[in-house]
């Protein structure tokens, strides 16, 4: 039987990039407000435009945080504090338009309820394994890519590079057999530079610190024939807000699994653990995390639907696409159901999100940072416990 390929990218950018900049923006606001009251309710946007940054939004607390220097903090620790750069920690206007969480609001989450409605997806998948690597049981081609970028970060901010600067973006494309991913078709990587660089110097260096140590550690994958690009578009001189607009929660196929499974649709970043945004993605991959490292299943996706004001999900899906041990996706969903606290409330007490430090987690993808408490995978145990009382197993 002949196997069964597909292609499937990913993309990351780094925290200078402008969308991201904000997303890192809004949760350090958020970590210094719930440092502080850890009980406060916080659903705040951030834009970055040139010469400006706006935040807005929600804030219900007994604190008080210096948003302007917290804002004006986060942009110099991502390398805007050149003040021949237009946009600059030291001269940027920072505004900010806030008011307190509605009453209606406030009453339903006071009630165990919700804090918003929606979908959320999560995933995990032993991919890796077959190929030789650890991911974390995170789909391949979104960690190599994340990688990538991380290192971009940390090459910068240790002076590696000469001339490059915080914005930079990251596109790889695997080929899979059978569900593996097999071989490295593209790896690509924008980085902005001074005018001042010499390009193809500029370009070999990226290849040298970034792109190829990168490929080492993936293990089986073939990575002989893969495309490598640095900057492949010509000069890239002007980036971040002087550039793009930015506006935070547009990243949020990055900040999740890649293309590897839909998004729900619903942003993390600047939202108290109340709102289901966030509390209940971090759930669903720790759900789905803890079947595949039970051994329920190499692959696994959770879906979870809330309705605002309602304490449990209205819709629990799994789906294991065939690689589920028992008689059906039902069979363990109903393990789930037994194990895991599906409630917003239940949530935030079991991951302990009110401790979360989401700063941290806001660049790089929010899911597969080891310590993250989603991350955890103790209960898998009692998953499996749970598991083995349903009859039958799939054939």
């Amino acid at each position: 039987m002949p196997s069964k390929q597909l292609v499937f990218s990913a993309e990351s950018v780094t925290c200078g990039q402008s969308d991201k900049l904000c997303d890192l923006i809004v949760d350090t606001i958020l970590d210094r407000v719930l440092a502080e009251d850890r009980f406060a309710r916080v659903d705040l946007q951030a834009m970055a435009a040139p010469g400006m940054v706006l935040v807005a939004g929600e804030l219900t607390t007994n604190t008080y945080i210096d948003i302007t220097g917290t804002t004006r903090e986060v942009l110099a620790g991502c390398g805007y504090n050149n003040p021949e750069n237009p946009f600059n920690a030291r001269s940027v206007a920072v505004l900010h338009i806030l008011q307190e969480q509605s009453t209606e609001v406030a009453l339903a989450v006071d009630k165990r309820g919700a804090g918003n409605q929606g979908v959320v997806i999560g995933y995990a998948t032993n991919e890796a394994q077959a190929a030789g690597l650890d991911s974390n049981l995170m789909p391949v081609p979104i960690h190599l890519a994340h990688q990538l970028t991380k290192r971009l970060c940390d090459i910068r901010m240790q002076g590696k590079i000469a001339g490059l600067h915080s914005d930079g973006q990251v596109h790889v494309t695997f080929l899979y057999e059978n569900n593996v991913p097999v071989r490295l078709l593209n790896a690509t990587v924008s980085a902005q530079h001074s005018p001042t660089v010499k390009e193809t110097e500029f370009r070999e260096a990226v290849m040298h610190h970034v792109l190829k140590p990168a490929l080492k550690g993936l293990g089986k994958i073939d990575t002989k024939k893969a495309e490598l690009l640095v900057n492949h578009s010509g000069p890239f001189t002007s980036g971040g807000p002087n550039a793009d607009i930015g506006v935070s929660g547009r990243t949020m196929v990055m900040d999740l699994y890649g293309m590897a499974v839909p998004s729900g649709g619903m942003t993390l970043c600047g939202k108290d653990p109340t709102k289901t945004d966030r509390a209940a993605t971090y759930m669903a991959r720790h759900v789905a995390k803890c079947v595949v490292a039970a051994k329920l299943a190499d692959r696994c996706e959770v879906r979870l639907a809330y309705l605002f004001g309602r304490e449990k999900p209205v819709s629990v899906q799994l789906n294991t696409f065939g690689t589920g041990k028992l008689e059906s996706d039902k069979a363990l969903a109903d393990a789930i159901m037994k194990v895991f606290d599906l409630t917003t409330p239940g949530i935030v007490e079991h991951l302990n999100l009110r401790r979360v430090k989401y700063a941290p987690i806001c660049c790089f993808g929010h899911l597969g940072h080891e310590g993250s408490p989603w991350e955890d995978t103790a209960p898998a145990a009692a998953l499996l416990t749970a598991a083995k009382g349903k009859k039958g197993g799939r054939k």
